[in-house]
């Protein structure tokens, strides 16, 4: 560019106060500071924008020409700059999680950010293969999800623990037994979550060699329809405990043991690697890991 935003300013403001040490006070800068811009910008284009009457610079023709243009130009700048300002502070979020932190984690912490920040959360809730995609696609600025991840677009770290419950209805005939061995286990009808969500990745996972054997009667993609189901006795389920906590206080679900099967996972954060961190990014991280430790800490009092 061979002129500065700088320079067009001292033009202006000249323009306006038709004095340039007056100018130059209302820039707060130095008058040979502002005389020097101003010679500057004419020199660079061999023009004269001011006609000297006395102390008075008036604009001439070519001035009154190029005036609104430079002034229009000026308040993109500033709005611009206003634009810029704005992400140095919190800002609105759009959020993803899949099913169970969503429904059981998420809106304390929502509310905690809009109080923090005094600025929008949007969450989009859905199974861990519709948050990374999203994510993937920058229609998101991060996501919490339940499933491990593969994808070398997006960074993932681990949030917080977890843990599956096999469980089902007191009446229901397994409720009486103190563990499950394989026998029950592929004796059982199951209702699970779908294929594609972090909860049926975690399960598949733990029943590794039955899986051709269990009796899948049903693939529900909400977590509290499978609870009433299974309620209701149509079979047995396997969620997070943080899904079943009030239903085992209450008794209306029983949690079952499963010796040598391991339910344990994680949640996990997600972003896109190409991701700006802006404040209102780094705010949430940074709540995350609060929640994060504090799990850890006491689980049932993180939900």
């Amino acid at each position: 560019m061979r002129y500065s935003l700088r320079q067009l300013e001292v033009f202006l403001e000249t323009a306006h106060q038709q004095n340039i040490t007056r100018a130059a006070a209302a820039l707060s800068m130095s008058q040979s500071a502002a005389s020097s811009a101003l010679k500057e910008l004419e020199q660079q284009f061999d023009i004269q924008l001011f006609d000297r009457v006395g102390k008075r610079l008036q604009l001439n023709e070519l001035g009154r020409l190029l005036q609104p243009r430079a002034q229009a130009l000026m308040e993109q700048a500033r709005a611009l700059q206003r634009d810029m300002d704005q992400h140095a502070d919190a800002g609105a979020l759009k959020l993803g999680a899949t099913l169970t932190i969503g429904n059981y984690l998420m809106v304390p912490m929502m509310a905690r950010y809009m109080e923090m920040a005094g600025a929008a959360v949007t969450l989009e809730v859905a199974n861990t293969r519709t948050i990374v995609e999203q994510v993937a696609a920058f229609e998101l600025d991060l996501g919490l999800i339940e499933g491990e991840l593969h994808h070398k677009e997006l960074h993932s770290q681990i949030w917080r623990d977890d843990e599956l419950v096999v469980f089902c209805a007191p009446g229901h005939p397994l409720a009486s037994l103190k563990a499950l061995d394989d026998d029950a286990l592929t004796s059982a009808r199951w209702i699970l979550r779908e294929p594609g969500s972090g909860t049926r990745q975690t399960f598949d996972r733990a029943m590794r060699g039955l899986l051709p054997q269990l009796d899948v009667a049903l693939e529900l993609q909400h977590t509290e329809a499978i609870k009433r189901a299974v309620e209701a006795g149509l079979g047995v389920g396997c969620l997070s405990r943080i899904a079943l906590q009030e239903a085992f206080r209450h008794r209306t679900l029983i949690p079952l043991l499963t010796p040598g099967r391991d339910l344990q996972r994680h949640f996990y954060l997600i972003h896109h690697r190409h991701k700006y961190r802006s404040a209102g990014l780094e705010r949430w991280l940074q709540l995350c890991k609060e929640y994060g430790r504090g799990a850890q800490t006491n689980p049932a009092d993180s939900c």
